[in-house]
């Protein structure tokens, strides 16, 4: 790995490039439409239909140019497929979009390359990006980046140096502070981070500025794989380049406390971000109640759980992924039943041995109904169908 970063580190000893391309016309957004297509969205199941079913509702959906703005619902499928390793009916999906007149926009070009990339098929995004001259599609900065971020986001490390020394010459762009941003992702991902951090003296010779997701990168990474000390650094060196912290770079902060278990600290550090006027994020309280479960502070990891409720924030499957098992090994079986209904009209995954031993804490505690009505609500929950048993059924 590290001779991967040395060559990577040695692209930026190259000159700057003279000629820039605009990439303002590829940014566009895709055009609006006045058309309707509620009833194939609407029968586009990602619960209930096979996984063959649902590559051809995808595709019969594909058809209308409403469905093909919305983003997410592609995301949704191809990120489902890939958890499935169902990697040729992403292909499937993926390539059956190239028929649309869309895919001469470069913003459309961008979003298949992209998902590519979340998948891990690397080959397919390098592809498709060859390809875009003949689809009658514009490459410019914005799909260069997107190729560097498929690379990351499917570990090709060592095609990197090659894209960002090779490809902006050969298409007349030069790279911008994006582009320079995935290098230090990718640095900070393969552990390098003295190479990380000299992306920022490479940028500085070229008149470009770092933002605050430069630092949020940088910060997280040395915070959690450096140590507390280095990210202090870090975070003063954001200061004086000028660029405001915003919850991104709390966020890492944060984890870098909690990792050292400085509980107290943290809870400052929430009250430092709320007086600079920045709204803690679900992230952040689940931070910092992941640390109260980890000290074992039951009434504190369930204050900050209502914390997130308090503050109008969106549930996310990862907050009771962390409070639920500490319920459960706390003995707060009541609360962890509360929760786990959430979970059920949520949809959420969840293990069932961590549903059974909610009914179990219940039926030792004499909460026969409560137990009962778990039970018979894992058995109607229509994305896993989850058989529980109550402990008097196994005798």
């Amino acid at each position: 790995m590290s001779s991967l970063a040395g060559r990577l580190r040695r692209v930026f000893t190259a000159p700057p490039l003279a000629t820039t391309k605009t990439a303002a016309k590829a940014t566009a957004p895709l055009p609006a439409t006045s058309e309707t297509p509620a009833k194939t969205i609407k029968r586009l199941s990602f619960n209930n239909s096979t996984l063959k079913e649902m590559v051809e509702q995808f595709k019969e959906s594909s058809d209308s140019k409403r469905f093909r703005s919305r983003a997410k619902l592609y995301e949704k499928a191809v990120l489902k497929l890939a958890t499935a390793k169902k990697f040729s009916f992403i292909e499937d999906i993926l390539e059956h979009q190239k028929q649309y007149k869309e895919i001469s926009t470069e913003a459309f070009a961008v979003r298949l390359i992209t998902l590519y990339g979340k998948a891990g098929m690397f080959e397919h995004a390098h592809k498709l990006f060859d390809e875009m001259p003949k689809l009658n599609c514009e490459r410019t900065v914005m799909s260069f980046n997107a190729l560097l971020s498929a690379c990351v986001n499917s570990k090709k490390f060592d095609k990197i140096a090659g894209f960002f020394q090779e490809l902006p010459a050969s298409l007349g762009i030069a790279p911008d502070v994006v582009s320079h941003n995935i290098i230090v992702h990718a640095f900070c991902e393969m552990g390098s981070l003295d190479s990380a951090l000299s992306v920022l003296d490479e940028m500085e010779k070229i008149g470009m500025e770092p933002d605050s997701i430069t630092f949020s990168t940088l910060l997280y990474a040395f915070y959690q794989k450096g140590s507390y000390a280095d990210g202090e650094k870090i975070w003063d060196l954001m200061k004086t380049k000028n660029v405001a912290p915003n919850v991104r770079s709390y966020n890492a902060k944060l984890g870098g406390l909690l990792s050292e278990s400085r509980m107290s600290e943290a809870v400052e550090l929430i009250d430092e971000m709320m007086t600079s006027g920045i709204k803690p994020d679900v992230f952040t309280l689940n931070f910092v109640m992941k640390g109260f479960c980890k000290a074992g502070n039951l009434e504190e990891a369930k204050r900050w759980y209502a914390e997130i409720a308090k503050n109008e924030l969106p549930p996310i499957r990862a907050t009771y992924m962390i409070i639920i098992p500490f319920l459960v090994e706390k003995g707060d079986f009541e609360m962890a039943a509360e929760l786990c209904k959430v979970v059920f009209r949520r949809r959420w995954l969840i293990e069932p041995a961590l549903l059974q031993q909610v009914v179990e804490g219940l039926v030792k505690e004499s909460k026969i109904e409560e137990a009962t009505e778990l039970v018979e609500l894992a058995k109607l929950k229509g994305k896993f169908q989850i058989t529980l048993e109550l402990p008097s059924d196994k005798k």
